[in-house]
């Protein structure tokens, strides 16, 4: 897999460690390392790769204006709670629909390249205009109220 502009191949490798909380220890899955998917592939790495798409710069360009920018590993549960990296993607709606279908997902801190390599990507692909979905009701109490108030009054002129 190589590098290009939208495919980021990236080495990911997750560890098992154990938590305290109070007085009880659970086991963890976190981020062991994640690198360049040209370089030799350290042991027990999956190779997987970052696309970016362009329907979604949007999501990315919400990402990147945050404090710590974040990657998403999306992984699979293959049982006996053993976690497999199946994909990374900036795109956090991409990691909440996962999440919604009990795909676990860690969070990782993004690298600084790799946030550049977005930011060039959503500068050559052009910025999409962020607007928020306005819920189609809010005015309808409103309008209601308008339309009541207009029943009591006689239009018709009399003659």
């Amino acid at each position: 897999m190589k590098h290009s502009d939208k495919i980021w191949p990236l080495f990911v490798k997750l560890k098992q460690v154990e938590k305290q909380s109070g007085r009880w220890t659970a086991l963890e899955w976190e981020l062991d390392y994640i690198g360049p998917g040209d370089q030799p592939a350290p042991e027990g790495a999956r190779l997987i790769s970052l696309e970016l798409h362009k329907d979604e710069r949007a999501s990315y360009r919400l990402n990147l204006d945050l404090e710590n920018p974040t990657l998403f590993i999306v992984c699979d549960d293959v049982g006996d709670d053993v976690w497999i990296p199946l994909s990374v993607s900036a795109d956090q709606n991409v990691a909440a629909g996962c999440l919604e279908s009990d795909m676990p997902v860690l969070n990782v801190p993004m690298p600084t390249a790799i946030a550049c390599w977005i930011e060039a990507f959503i500068t050559r692909h052009g910025e999409v205009e962020i607007r928020a979905h306005r819920r189609k009701h809010v005015n309808r109490r409103k309008e209601a109220q308008d339309a009541n108030e207009g029943k009591g009054t006689n239009t018709r002129s009399q003659a």
